[in-house]
Parts: structure tokens; sequence; C-alpha cells
């Protein structure tokens, strides 16, 4: 997948955002790409990506809108309750996936 037109990022490196806890697995013919185990959960974005065609539809060969995507850090322990304090968690996610955290 290449990274596609560019869009204005809605988030910056340093931007406290929240995983949505949506779950739109129960309309037919989802695929999501967003991992069950940070949904609802706070992070970092660190970098941001670029926009990429939409993999959610990409699956289902339907016509992809070009979404934003970002690396987010969040903090291991609360995520798996193990690790020590500083272990982290990555994860790529786009940016229809995140909103500002409160």
């Amino acid at each position: 997948m290449s990274a596609g037109p560019a869009n204005e990022a809605r988030f910056a490196p340093g931007a406290r955002v929240r995983v949505k806890e949506a779950k739109p697995e129960r309309i037919a013919r989802m695929h999501l790409r967003t991992p069950h185990y940070v949904r609802g959960r706070e992070g970092v974005v660190t970098r941001v990506l670029g926009s990429f065609k939409n993999p959610e539809d990409l699956a289902f060969a339907r016509p992809a809108e070009f979404k934003m995507l970002y690396h987010v850090e969040f903090e291991q322990p609360p995520i798996w309750e193990e690790g020590k304090p500083g272990d982290t968690l990555m994860v790529e996610l786009y940016e229809h996936w995140l909103e500002p955290a409160a």
C-alpha cells in the first residue's frame, strides 16, 4: 500500500488521543484494522505516517477513501496487566478510529 493524496493530519506528534470503542464488526461486511485491546484506551501520537486507502473497504474491493495513519504509543501495563512502568506498545491506527483525549 502506498501513500496517497496529501491530507492534513488532525493530530500532531505529541497529541493525546483516545481510540474509539465503536463495535462496527456487528455490521455485515466489515473488516476491522483496530485491535480490540486498545479500544477505549488513551495514547500519544508519535508519528504521522501519511494518507492511505482505508483497508476496511479495500478488504471487500469497495471504493476506498484515503485516511491518515498514525503511530500511537500506549503504556503497556494497563493493557495486559503485566510489564513494568515505562514499557510501551506501538500501534498503527487510522484517524477515523481516534478522537482527542479528554
